[in-house]
């Protein structure tokens, strides 16, 4: 669990996230997730980008075998039925809306972005839209944080405290 104030990031890890994308790393704050093995998982993006876009997805997903994870978890439609859990639980539906507000903040940590106002990312705070961005920031922020993401993280075939990583030290070359 990593929040702002992030440590500073290597070289090898940012080598490390452009090989998971499989394309350059852009504006990394912070690693905010990383498998039991050290590898990255969850980066903290700037929230404007260097060529000046407004990047609202803050917690971002790189890690191969959780990505995968997630976008087969997606397949399977469960953001339908987290989205009725959401109108029918108010508990859920006020943790879901701190989830919301603890992210604003962490990213408000980094950088105010007025076209970002009160926009957080994968639906928070009135649906589930993205399980990648909700799983990223339970990952960062630690269990009991966002609930959906931490549905999402029991219901994956995917768990961080297994390594799945590829050998990425080619990547520093």
């Amino acid at each position: 669990m990593t929040r702002p104030p992030f440590a500073p990031v290597s070289q090898a890890d940012i080598a490390t996230v452009s090989a998971q994308l499989g394309r350059p790393a852009r504006d990394v704050v912070g690693i905010a997730g990383r498998c039991v093995c050290g590898a990255p998982t969850v980066v903290a993006t700037a929230p404007r980008l260097s060529d000046g876009t407004p990047f609202p997805t803050f917690y971002y997903l790189t890690h191969p075998a959780a990505t995968a994870a997630l976008s087969f978890l997606e397949a399977t439609q469960v953001m339908n039925e987290y989205n009725q859990l959401l109108q029918d639980d108010d508990d859920l539906r006020a943790r879901y809306l701190r989830a919301h507000q603890g992210f604003l903040e962490d990213r408000e940590s980094i950088g105010v972005v007025p076209e970002l106002a009160g926009i957080s990312s994968g639906g928070m705070p009135e649906r589930v839209k993205c399980l990648h961005a909700l799983a990223a920031h339970s990952l960062a922020a630690g269990p009991g944080v966002n609930p959906i993401g931490d549905l999402a993280l029991v219901r994956a075939a995917w768990t961080p405290t297994v390594c799945e990583c590829l050998d990425y030290s080619s990547a520093d070359a």
